[in-house]
């Protein structure tokens, strides 16, 4: 099975992360505790219809579309796959999803369906390689979506999002403006923060937020 979050798996990314990277052992001084833990229980499904959902909206809005979606099935708190697969797709368009966003949706019920997004069961056997490689066949899921879920819902430790504005921004911060990275190397350099870099930039993200006044 794969390793995810644990309480106290902070404690043991905290004293790694600041061995093996002076810059790290400040940032986690400066900072303090996380506290960190994955924050929803939903299924993959609901978990990706809502990021697309989330695409380029502002989240008030995306939750008004995602209320009328889940109002087309009365009695559930959220659909199941096969249940949207029966929807037409003018009536997904109808409360408010894009083109490409009713389609996508469509696209992450059949591979639910099929079997492409993994089960609750099977998902915990899978590397984190291999659920990026599954998600991102699925029409509108990138890379740092499949990144994201893999951080704040599954709890795995090891995720970086070098793509992330946010994390990259952090990391400007921490080692200086001059140090800009392509997101190629940027994966490279975070190798070094391994078996722990989604806390790098879960700190990252702070380091971001403090800069920003937030």
């Amino acid at each position: 099975m794969v390793a995810c979050y644990t309480p106290s798996m902070e404690s043991l990314a905290c004293q790694h992360l600041s061995s093996v990277d002076p810059q790290m052992l400040h940032l986690i001084e400066s900072i303090g505790a996380l506290d960190f833990a994955p924050r929803s229980r939903r299924s993959l499904f609901e978990s990706l219809v809502s990021a697309v959902a989330h695409q380029q909206l502002h989240a008030t809005a995306a939750q008004s579309i995602l209320r009328r979606f889940c109002a087309l099935f009365p009695g559930k708190r959220f659909p199941i796959a096969a249940e949207v697969l029966r929807k037409r797709h003018a009536t997904l368009r109808k409360v408010g999803f894009s083109e490409a966003k009713a389609l996508a949706i469509r696209d992450i019920a059949q591979k639910t369906v099929d079997g492409v997004v993994p089960s609750a069961r099977l998902i915990v056997t899978l590397s984190d390689d291999e659920i990026i490689e599954r998600l991102t066949q699925i029409r509108g899921v990138g890379r740092w979506t499949v990144e994201m879920l893999l951080i704040f819902q599954l709890g795995r430790p090891d995720v970086f999002p070098a793509d992330d504005f946010g994390v990259r921004l952090g990391y400007k911060v921490v080692f200086g403006a001059h140090r800009e990275l392509k997101p190629k190397q940027f994966r490279e350099y975070a190798e070094r923060w391994a078996p722990y870099r989604t806390y790098a930039a879960l700190y990252f993200w702070r380091a971001a937020d403090r800069a920003k006044g937030e």
